[in-house]
């Protein structure tokens, strides 16, 4: 049995799913045992996020077929990239499409309500859910809380490196 430790990334990934698969459960079931939201849940089984020793024990439980080895190799931090390859998926695709045709209002919401700045990505809690239409259709709700980041004056008497 090969392991996360001596395989991380799309191996560790791999495993995860192999795990999961296993299990039967979806992302919001192990998610829920985990206190974790589906999203999350997901990117930890894929190596995308670092699992917290706090949160060891329960995904332990949650799939039983994990190793300790798996468990603290998971503990490291991953590395974090995008495969330009993933465009090709429609869902990525679409999701990107999405952006790119709402992104430029979303960017001038954000300016209005909050002023000039950002959505952080670290720290993003997404969320997937799904509802019905009013003309009975299944549809997705992709729930994004960013911190918002300001632009700050970049004033001399700021910048700690010229102390």
């Amino acid at each position: 049995m090969w392991t996360c430790q001596q395989n991380l990334g799309a191996l560790a990934g791999e495993l995860m799913m192999s795990l999961k698969e296993e299990s039967g459960k979806t992302y919001t079931q192990i998610g829920n045992e985990l206190g974790l939201s589906n999203v999350y849940t997901a990117q930890l089984l894929m190596h995308q996020q670092q699992l917290k020793p706090q949160t060891a024990p329960a995904l332990k439980k949650a799939l039983p077929g994990i190793s300790d080895t798996d468990l603290l190799a998971l503990q490291k931090a991953p590395s974090r990239r995008w495969d330009p390859q993933q465009i090709q998926d429609p869902v990525i695709y679409r999701l990107h499409e999405a952006t790119m045709l709402a992104g430029e209002a979303i960017k001038g919401v954000i300016n209005e309500e909050f002023d000039d700045g950002i959505m952080s990505a670290i720290n993003l809690h997404t969320h997937v859910d799904k509802v019905t239409g009013k003309e009975g259709e299944e549809r997705v709700v992709i729930t994004m809380s960013g911190k918002f980041l300001p632009y700050n004056e970049q004033r001399i008497e700021d910048d700690v490196t010229r102390l």
